[in-house]
């Protein structure tokens, strides 16, 4: 399986991304980095947006394409609808829940099977969530160094409106909705992804 090993800050750099989106120093809301003053032309911008969105969900691109011709073929916006496929997926909601430091650390440990649907373990990190479904810690995990941290911190991560997250059950989360572009934890012109796959 392919893997998307660029280094954070040195890609948050170029990119223009704060490093908090990335959940790395997370108590910093500093710019990323002065950026170059080159005028760009219109391919480089479009390709820069897609690049950025690739970066912070770590998909690569056949997988990102794919993505794209799903919600090109839903009937909403392409733009909106791709943006919700991407924060459905199952590595992102355990970032979002703050079950993880990184999307990067929540995949690994989807993969490693830490979580459930429902009561049922799923071990892909690509699978998409739906409404009325639970995002739990399995109960072997719980006993996990790492798990067990989360709860002794109790340091209440507030999810997205689109997850219900209860203070006395930190180590779960219903989705209770689908998703927004209003729900992203950072600003993407998905207008211009769109504009590079219509070409």
């Amino acid at each position: 399986m392919a893997k998307n090993m660029q280094p954070y800050l040195k890609r948050c750099r170029t990119l223009g991304i704060s490093p908090s989106v990335m959940g790395v120093n997370k108590e910093s809301n500093r710019n990323p980095g002065p950026q170059r003053k080159s005028k760009k032309s219109e391919y480089a911008l479009q390709l820069n947006e897609k690049q950025k969105v690739k970066f912070i969900y770590g998909v690569l691109e056949k997988q990102f394409h794919s993505y794209y011709e799903k919600a090109a073929r839903m009937k909403g916006n392409t733009g909106d609808e791709l943006m919700t496929l991407l924060e459905r997926r199952l590595d992102n909601v355990v970032f979002r829940l703050g079950l993880a430091n990184t999307r990067r650390e929540a995949r690994q440990l989807v993969n490693h099977g830490h979580f459930t649907i429902n009561g049922k373990r799923v071990n892909i990190p690509s699978y998409l969530v739906k409404v009325g479904e639970t995002v739990a810690v399995c109960e072997k995990s719980r006993s996990n160094a790492k798990f067990k941290k989360v709860v002794e911190d109790d340091k209440f991560v507030a999810a997205p409106k689109w997850i219900e997250k209860s203070k006395n059950a930190p180590l779960e989360g219903k989705i209770v909705a689908m998703p927004g572009r209003e729900d992203l934890d950072f600003e993407v012109a998905v207008n211009l992804i769109v504009e590079l796959y219509s070409k």
